[in-house]
This record gives structure tokens, C-alpha cells and sequence, in this order.
């Protein structure tokens, strides 16, 4: 009489349970975001509170430790995903619009598409922008994530005024400096708080100034921005 042989299947399930779990997780911290948008921007930063966050998006408020951290990581992550225009912070050289920036030869044409960037930046940010600018007086860890947001943000601009000199279409005489500091002041979320939430310009209208201006600034020939 033969020996009954036990055969055992692998277990099938396993990877879908996972791409399941990794879904779940990605719709919960993107639900915790979305109310720690809201939360921060009705109610500022000290009066939210990481139980009212965890209400509003209904989890635990271990669970938004867990999935994201303390407030000034949280707010910090609101900060960075508005400026990248994602679920997660983006390093400036692997955002989509500083890649086709990259790619133009012509200095107008990478600062066109850098107008509408920083406008649909701006747009993402201002709520989030008021937020910090009325609370980084009264708490370190927002003064240091707005400082070091600035900082990198000078720096970048550095880059990008080096890419533009290199073209070869801008006015003799501009140095990286003066072009980065311009820049830097322009493309500011409290730049486009005054002209667009202050004064009433719509977007569309601040993105068209904006290229205009710049090009005009910058370019030894200002009316080639508008070639095609």
C-alpha cells in the first residue's frame, strides 16, 4: 500500500493582501492630509490639534503618528506636498516642470513655464502660506521649516539663473546673484498672496505678468517671449 503524499500550495494570496494593505495606507495618509489641510487653515496652527486633525480625517490619533508624525512633521509634509504637487516631497530636479524647463533652449520659454508653475504653487500653498506667516513668530519649529524652505529655494533659484545665463538670451552685466535674489522674491507665496488674494488679480492674469516681467527683466531681447 502506497504512502499518502500531503501536497501543499503555496500560498497565492499574500502579494494581493499586500498591494490591498499598501492601498489602504496610502488612502488613509492621504486622508489625514487632506484633513490636516483643512483643520490648519480654519483653525491656524496652535488652536489645531492632532486629535481634531485625527477627528476630521476619522482615524486615531495613533494612527496619524504613526503614518505621518508630530504636528510640525505633519505641517511640514502639508508644506513640501504643495510645493511638489504630490502625495509626497519631490526634489526640485525631479519635478515634472523643472525637467521641461531643462529641456527648452530658450531662456522665455523656461521662464513661461516656471510663471505657471510657481502660480499653480501658489494657489496649493495659500492657505498653508498664512498659516506659517502668523505662527512661525511664536513657534521654532515653523520658523526653522519656513527658513529652510527659504533657504533651499535660494539656492535653487541659483541653478536656475545659471541655466538662464546659459542660453545666452539675457542682458549682458546680470550675475547669478541679482537674478536669483530677483526670482526668489517673485516667485514667493507672499508675492503672490498681495497681488492675487490683496489686489484681486486672478491667477491667470498674476502667471502672464509674471513671465512679462521677468523676461523683461532678464532677456536682452524681451519681446522674443512672445514667439512662437
Amino acid at each position: 500500500m502506497g504512502k499518502l503524499r500531503l501536497v501543499i500550495e503555496p500560498v497565492k494570496s499574500r502579494p494581493y493582501r499586500s498591494v490591498v494593505r499598501a492601498e489602504r495606507a496610502r488612502e488613509t495618509r492621504s486622508a489625514v492630509l487632506d484633513a490636516a489641510r483643512r483643520v490648519f487653515s480654519e483653525q491656524g496652527y496652535a488652536a489645531a490639534t492632532v486629535a481634531a486633525i485625527a477627528t476630521e480625517a476619522g482615524v486615531a490619533v495613533d494612527t496619524i503618528y504613526a503614518t505621518v508624525g508630530p504636528k510640525p512633521v505633519l505641517f511640514r509634509l502639508l508644506l513640501e506636498t504643495a510645493i511638489s504637487g504630490a502625495d509626497e516631497a519631490i526634489p526640485a530636479e525631479e519635478r515634472d516642470y523643472v525637467r521641461r524647463m531643462k529641456a527648452e533652449p530658450r531662456a522665455w520659454e523656461k521662464l513661461q513655464i516656471y510663471a505657471a508653475a510657481i502660480v499653480a504653487i501658489s494657489e496649493r500653498m495659500g492657505p498653508l502660506h498664512l498659516v506659517l506667516r502668523d505662527a512661525a513668530a511664536q513657534v521654532p519649529e515653523l520658523a526653522q521649516i519656513r527658513d529652510d524652505i527659504a533657504t533651499r529655494r535660494a539656492a535653487n533659484m541659483r541653478l536656475l539663473a545659471k541655466d538662464l545665463i546659459d542660453t545666452g538670451d539675457l542682458r549682458p552685466g546680470l550675475t547669478i546673484d541679482e537674478i536669483a535674489d530677483v526670482i526668489w522674491t517673485m516667485n514667493s507665496a507672499e508675492f503672490h498672496h498681495l497681488l492675487v488674494r490683496e489686489r484681486g488679480w486672478s491667477p491667470a492674469a498674476f502667471e502672464r505678468w509674471l513671465a512679462d516681467c521677468w523676461c523683461r527683466l532678464f532677456l536682452a531681447a524681451p519681446d522674443t517671449s512672445h514667439q512662437s
